[in-house]
């Protein structure tokens, strides 16, 4: 059965949610080797992109913007809302969008609960839309997540 994790993100601003965010992708990629990242913009996955080049410091995450480098696809794809995006499988989704991305198969969605009133009322409808589709859910607080190398 796939698991899907809400990390809620009160108490981090977003830069402290982009190097999160750039710290799970390393961590996925690591344990998986093979991450989809879907975000709401392009501007957002070409800002994810920059960031995955710094975060970790202390490590490379292969990576590419949709369409970009390989023609099979990098082992880490940031997608955004629209593009057309591979179908092939991956292990692991990361969701930055308001909606549900496509699933292809994931073992493992990592989704994100914002602070603001309509960001949490949209990751609800993500959670019930997870919970019909039988996934094994949890949610977590972003602050008190530890990652390690």
């Amino acid at each position: 059965m796939s698991q899907c994790i809400f990390y809620v993100l009160d108490g981090l601003d977003e830069q402290q949610q982009l190097t999160f965010f750039c710290e799970h992708i390393a961590s996925h990629w690591r344990d998986y080797r093979s991450v989809r990242v879907w975000c709401q913009t392009q501007q957002l996955a070409e800002q994810l992109d920059q960031a995955l080049w710094q975060h970790p410091a202390d490590a490379f995450v292969p990576h590419n913007l949709v369409g970009e480098g390989p023609t099979q696809g990098a082992p880490v794809e940031i997608c955004w809302q629209g593009v057309n995006a591979s179908t092939r499988r991956t292990a692991v989704i990361v969701n930055l969008m308001s909606e549900m991305p496509p699933l292809n198969g994931a073992n493992r969605i990592i989704e994100r609960v914002p602070s603001d009133d309509e960001g949490r009322q949209l990751a609800r409808e993500r959670f019930k839309q997870y919970r019909s589709l039988g996934l094994n859910l949890s949610t977590i607080q972003a602050k008190d997540v530890q990652f390690s190398s």
